[in-house]
């Protein structure tokens, strides 16, 4: 089983170079489940319910999200009612929506989906660690198949999740910086790996933000409201290719591809 996994989906640019690549990509490589982050769709802060519908539309199985999750009011309700748009599963109990999910791919195989985030300069939740095991003991009991948007900060609380679930995930993918990075591998106990996956999103931009208003903040101090930047976009991804029934990852490859 192929699984293409989206990076960061940053306003109408990643969007519309999401519409572009996904069928383009799904055809050639034969990709057989689709997951992105969609938490900066909307302008690059949050996600409407329209917007959700949209990113399905083009494709997507699963969507996940992160700190941006609650941004726009309007997603609350929108949670609860639609499980393959995830928040992390390390949220208090009693908040909206699902931390996991399983999928099912046009062949009948079964992967599950689980999103985390980071405490490492992040807002505080509960253990990622600990409800890793937690969501996992769970999981394991429809498929052997688990793939993990440990959406964080830090690189090392990142590659600390990737060893701690190696072996027991197919794969432990990061979101939240923006910037691919370059360190993809199978980690020794058959995990596949990779800091951070990317943003999807417009190329010449401070993480998708005009980088006129990035430049200024930086050289002022002062607030700044950001606006999504335009111009050419850049889609970043990762592809894994898995053994569904053991739920080991075969190979990973970084994407990159500029429009």
């Amino acid at each position: 089983m192929k699984i293409l996994f989206i990076g960061d989906i940053f306003g109408e640019p990643g969007r519309r170079a999401v519409a572009r690549a996904v069928p383009k990509l799904v055809a050639q490589r034969q990709i057989d489940i689709v997951i992105g982050n969609g938490e900066n769709a909307a302008g690059g802060f949050g996600i409407t319910p329209e917007l959700a519908e949209e990113l399905f539309d083009l494709g997507l199985s699963v969507i996940t999200t992160g700190n941006h999750a609650w941004d726009k009011k309007e997603i609350l309700d929108y949670f609860p009612r639609e499980p393959r748009l995830l928040r992390p599963a390390n949220y208090p109990s009693g908040v909206p929506g699902y931390g996991s999910v399983v999928v099912e791919s046009a062949g009948g195989e079964q992967l599950g989906v689980l999103q985390l985030m980071g405490r490492a300069y992040m807002p505080t939740l509960d253990c990622p660690f600990q409800v890793a095991k937690k969501e996992l003991a769970a999981l394991k009991k429809r498929t052997a198949a688990v793939i993990v948007d440990m959406h964080a900060e830090a690189t090392s609380e990142k590659m600390a999740m990737g060893h701690y679930l190696d072996g027991e995930v197919v794969a432990v993918v990061g979101t939240h910086t923006h910037v691919q990075t370059a360190d993809d591998q199978i980690l020794p106990k058959g995990t596949a790996y990779l800091t951070d996956i990317g943003m999807t999103g417009p190329l010449h931009s401070v993480i998708g933000v005009k980088k006129e208003l990035a430049i200024e903040k930086f050289l002022t101090g002062m607030p700044k409201r950001f606006e999504v930047a335009s111009g050419p976009s850049v889609f970043c991804a990762v592809l894994v290719e898995l053994d569904a029934s053991i739920g080991k990852a075969l190979s990973i490859e970084r994407i990159r591809l500029i429009d």
